[in-house]
């Protein structure tokens, strides 16, 4: 995979008016008929490297020059968060956040979303900035924010709402911007749906089956990472091409017509299936004399399917490419590069995105999540909120029924059982190496109906920001 990376400096503080939220209608009608993964994900063309940087304020004066890959680190906050000045006490290092949210950031056709962002008064976009700005990540990976090349939605988020105070939270800064290109939206050549079409037309239906990852367009759906520390550009490594047939004990759906394993697929399709519905990055970054990786994904909702299972077993494996690489067992990766191996076994890392994995509830193959939550290589740590526990007994539903705790959830979707609904899950996800870190704090941006915040979230549906959560974990170095 080719990246680039987008390096913004804003300034401009402007006050925002509010007006009512438009609602996407496709996915908030799948909420409704209980889908509790009803998106798919689209990716970006692959283009050269770049890196953007800023001349001033308006999108206009950007300027793109091209340098080889660079990475990227995510950080995302919870609820009302603790104020970030008070980290750490006085005499301990401080203490960064990182965080992940799902942002909810697409649109249904290619360019609405730099659209939206044109003006600062697109209300979703202000809420989400606003819970950013709240929350005050360091490090923060945003996903599903619509892809282009030039950076120039991620440009206009920073410039319009990130960089203007908030109802009157302090603005966010990023100078260092990390954009890669994804499998969602980039077509296949094959019937990797098998309804007996090829379609290749982007926006007509059926395109996004037979993309590497769901997609109406290249680009839908994409993700990126939000720094305040630099990138190691020299170690960043991508792995959007890493083909699903050479994982190790791949779980590969199977025909259920055939007696056959791993069949699914057509061998012409097979061999060249890449693996990540979006992609994997390793986006090393420089915290003082710290080397941080940021180890970022989001892989395929496990739902949308048949009795193959496909994207059951491709989040399992999705998830577990991601859990071997960091874990010694990942002899058999290869990046996009070519370059062999996981990451340094003394490495300090974070793994985050939305895994759409919960750790006992909702549709995907059992253990999947746990790849990651009893893997020794990984910090325990589940962040709360009271929103989380408050929404489930309001909401009752399938909620009632559920295992995983409901503070610890991060998404909020349909509950109704008899139409499917899956109700509230735990699916985001900050996950720092075991060694290398203290665990300071962490949290979910949920605020409960009575506490401050909690109309940048509201109560489901309409969605006022997005149907996910903002996570957050403050960490310290160790030796």
């Amino acid at each position: 995979m080719i990246a680039f990376s987008l390096f913004v400096n804003v300034s401009r503080l402007i006050r925002a008016a509010g007006v009512s939220i438009p609602a996407n209608r496709a996915k908030a009608g799948a909420e409704r008929r209980g889908l509790w993964k009803r998106r798919c994900f689209a990716a970006a063309l692959s283009r050269d490297p770049g890196r953007m940087a800023r001349s001033g304020a308006a999108t206009s004066g950007l300027r793109l020059c091209f340098v080889p890959l660079l990475a990227v680190f995510l950080a995302v906050g919870c609820g009302r968060a603790p104020d970030p000045a008070a980290k750490a006490a006085p005499d301990e290092s401080p203490a960064i956040r990182v965080a992940t949210f799902n942002a909810y950031l697409n649109r249904p056709a290619e360019g609405r979303l730099i659209e939206d962002l044109s003006t600062p008064d697109n209300p979703q976009a202000r809420a989400v900035a606003e819970i950013i700005q709240r929350a005050a990540p360091d490090i923060l990976l945003l996903q599903e924010v619509d892809y282009d090349v030039e950076g120039r939605a991620v440009a206009l988020f920073q410039e319009n709402y990130l960089s203007v105070s908030q109802n009157g939270a302090a603005p966010a800064d990023y100078p260092y911007v990390f954009l890669g290109a994804t499998n969602t939206g980039v077509h296949s050549g094959h019937d990797l749906d098998r309804n007996g079409a090829v379609v290749a037309t982007p926006g007509a239906e059926g395109y996004g089956g037979d993309a590497f990852g769901f997609g109406a367009f290249p680009g839908q759906y994409g993700m990126v990472l939000l720094s305040k520390y630099p990138i190691d550009e020299a170690r960043v490594r991508t792995f959007q091409k890493f083909l699903w047939k050479d994982m190790s004990a791949a779980m590969l759906p199977d025909d259920p017509e055939t007696p056959a394993q791993g069949d699914w697929y057509e061998p012409e399709a097979l061999a060249e299936f890449r693996l990540s519905s979006k992609s994997h990055w390793d986006v090393p970054l420089l915290v003082g004399d710290a080397r941080v990786h940021i180890v970022a994904l989001h892989p395929t909702p496990p739902v949308f399917d048949g009795e193959e299972d496909r994207n059951g077993r491709r989040n399992h494996d999705e998830i577990r490419l991601a859990a071997d690489y960091v874990s010694g067992a990942g002899d058999y990766i290869y990046d996009d590069k070519g370059e062999r191996g996981g990451i340094e076994a003394d490495a300090r890392f974070v793994v985050l995105g939305d895994m759409n994995a919960d750790p006992f509830d909702g549709d995907g193959v059992p253990g999947a999540a746990d790849q990651f939550l009893s893997n020794p290589a990984i910090a325990s740590v589940a962040p709360e909120s009271a929103g989380g526990a408050a929404q489930a007994a309001l909401q009752g539903g399938a909620n009632l029924s559920h295992r995983t705790p409901a503070e610890t959830d991060t998404a909020d979707f349909g509950d109704d059982i008899e139409r499917g609904g899956a109700g509230n899950l735990r699916l985001d996800y900050v996950l720092p190496s075991a060694h290398g870190f203290a665990i300071k704090g962490a949290g979910v941006f949920w605020p409960a109906p009575d506490e401050d915040g909690y109309d940048l979230v509201g109560p489901g549906f309409p969605v006022v920001s997005s149907d996910h959560r903002l996570v957050w974990v403050d960490m310290q170095f160790t030796d």
